[in-house]
């Protein structure tokens, strides 16, 4: 029910379903199938992991809180937007919509943390090799891990918050799932510290992290290129697989932008849901194959596993 006086909205319609018509089932069973597989793929790997005390070692250690991360954020997702792709009225109660967008932001953020300190690790390793074990501790470990989930809670926290305070003088959301830009849309009133608030921690974080890791891999590539040969493979071993990760996740992070900023109902239908879901879908099923893949420790493991290879 939505108050007349508009001070509070209980439930909101997800419009960007209407469209969807005869699809519903296709796309059921391809979102249904991705959910799947990236459960498996990160439950197998995080197992892995844990399991194995030869890869107890911070680059795996913080590879299993990124895995951690994939499996927290699709879970956050998947499940509600399967009851909606197939439901014929698609709304979503206000405190399940806050509790959604406190599972998306939380692990879009979280995944940046993890990236960014994913770099520092790498740095370490390949500048400072000779150090790396008294420089990255066991300790270090725990303390980089719990400060990458710790801070984007807290920060998510607050702006859902400011968010829960604002009234809203509508409940219809263009959108697949809720997200806060849509709901912050949707105010009465002047919205200034809302905003002012999401451009001081994108402005600080994002831009903090990125000079941090792009002055990371300025100093690994510094290494490389007046390194020996063996050097410069062990770089490309372990840099790669975290450079490719973090592009994608940066082009679906743009992918999101767009589509929450811009007017996109002119577009076709299969566009929209391919830009809603990107970096929700790609991220978490990528950086399993693509880790599970390139890093030797882990493919022979999972070989082991699968094909019962010795």
């Amino acid at each position: 029910m939505i108050m007349t006086n508009s001070s509070q909205v209980s439930y909101f319609t997800l419009a960007a379903y209407s469209d969807i018509g005869l699809f519903k089932y296709f796309i059921f069973m391809i979102v249904m199938l991705l959910y799947i597989l990236i459960v498996c793929a990160n439950l197998l790997l995080i197992v892995i992991i844990c399991m194995n005390r030869s890869l107890h070692e911070p680059m795996y250690i913080f590879l299993c809180s990124l895995f951690v991360n994939e499996l927290y954020g699709s879970t956050g997702l998947f499940p509600m937007l399967l009851v909606q792709i197939l439901s014929d009225i698609h709304i979503i109660s206000a405190p399940f919509c806050y509790v959604q967008i406190f599972c998306l932001y939380t692990y879009v953020n979280v995944q940046f943390y993890s990236l960014a300190v994913m770099s520092y690790d790498r740095y370490l390793a390949i500048c400072y090799p000779l150090q790396y074990n008294t420089r990255m501790t066991s300790n270090k470990v725990a303390v980089l891990i719990a400060l990458s989930w710790f801070f984007p809670l807290l920060a998510i926290v607050v702006m859902i918050s400011l968010n829960t305070s604002l009234q809203l003088c509508g409940h219809i959301i263009n959108r697949l799932y809720c997200d806060n830009y849509s709901i912050v849309k949707l105010a009465c009133y002047d919205n200034t510290v809302n905003n002012v608030y999401g451009l001081i921690y994108t402005f600080t974080v994002l831009f903090g992290l990125t000079v941090l890791i792009l002055y990371t891999y300025i100093r690994i590539l510094r290494v490389c290129f007046s390194g020996s040969k063996q050097t410069r493979q062990k770089a490309v071993s372990t840099c790669t697989p975290h450079l490719a990760s973090l592009l994608n996740f940066s082009c679906g992070c743009f992918l999101e932008i767009v589509q929450s900023r811009l007017n996109m109902s002119n577009a076709p239908v299969i566009l929209r849901i391919f830009l809603s879901l990107y970096f929700l879908i790609c991220q978490p099923l990528y950086n399993p194959l693509l880790y599970g893949l390139n890093l030797t420790k882990i493919h022979i493991i999972c070989k082991n596993i699968l094909f019962g290879e010795m």
